[in-house]
Formats: structure tokens, C-alpha cells, sequence
């Protein structure tokens, strides 16, 4: 895509600073990072989101976001790691080529990733279930 900066960040043409990298996936520090050591875990073919992501790619993803979670336990030393995804602008997704955010995590560290819990009303959450199962 050739005004996707993320496909000008894989490509090289934009300088990042790379973690890792294989076949399928460049990882990379966040330039704007939410907490020291934010790294965002690039496709390196383009899908614009989850919807399009093909399923040999993401049959990879955990692998390698936890292989990458692991190495930033270790070296940030953190108490935990978010792993984040948007799909669509009303999610909050930015950059239309899909991309994980590994977000250390520190106890008491200000980082609010949150929202007001929902309800159901009673039996609402078993029809929904099958209405979104039967389409699976």
C-alpha cells in the first residue's frame, strides 16, 4: 500500500527500531508509547484489520506476541503486559493495517485501559450467543 506508513515502516523506506522480525511479522518500538517499552507487532503482508487477516497468518500471532511478551517480561522487568488490537475507527484504530500493541505493564502505573461494565438483561447474553455461534 503505498501510502500506508506501516508498509513504509516494514519496507525499510521509514526507519524504526526493529525487535523482530520474521517471514510474517516486524516488531518494532511505538513511537508514542503508552509505557516504556511499547512495541507494536506489525503483519508484514497488509490487511487493513482482523476482519481481513488470513487465517495462516493468524494462526502465528500469539505465537510470536508471546515470544516477544516473554523478552519484555524479562528485560523491562514489568508486572504484566496488555496485548491490544482495534478494528474500525469506532474502536479506536488509527492506522488501517493491522498491527498488536504490547503494552508493559507496571503495579500502580497510571495506565488506564478501562470501561463501564454492561449488563444483560435476563436471557439476552444466551440469544445473542447463538445469534453471533450460528454464524460461526
Amino acid at each position: 500500500m503505498d501510502n500506508c506508513i506501516f508498509c513504509k515502516i516494514i519496507s525499510g523506506d521509514i526507519p524504526s527500531a526493529v525487535i523482530y522480525e520474521d517471514e510474517d511479522f516486524k516488531a518494532i518500538m511505538d513511537i508514542s508509547p503508552a509505557s516504556r517499552g511499547h512495541v507494536i507487532m506489525l503483519s508484514k503482508k497488509h490487511f487493513d484489520n482482523l476482519f481481513e487477516l488470513e487465517d495462516d497468518v493468524a494462526r502465528k500471532v500469539l505465537i510470536v506476541a508471546r515470544r516477544i511478551a516473554v523478552a519484555m517480561k524479562e528485560e523491562l522487568r514489568c508486572d504484566g503486559i496488555n496485548l491490544l488490537q482495534n478494528n474500525g475507527e469506532a474502536a479506536g484504530q488509527s492506522v488501517f493495517h493491522i498491527h498488536f500493541h504490547l503494552i508493559p505493564r507496571y503495579k500502580d502505573d497510571n495506565l488506564h485501559l478501562t470501561w463501564t461494565p454492561g449488563k444483560y438483561a435476563d436471557g439476552e447474553a444466551a440469544e445473542l450467543a447463538k445469534k453471533i455461534s450460528d454464524r460461526i
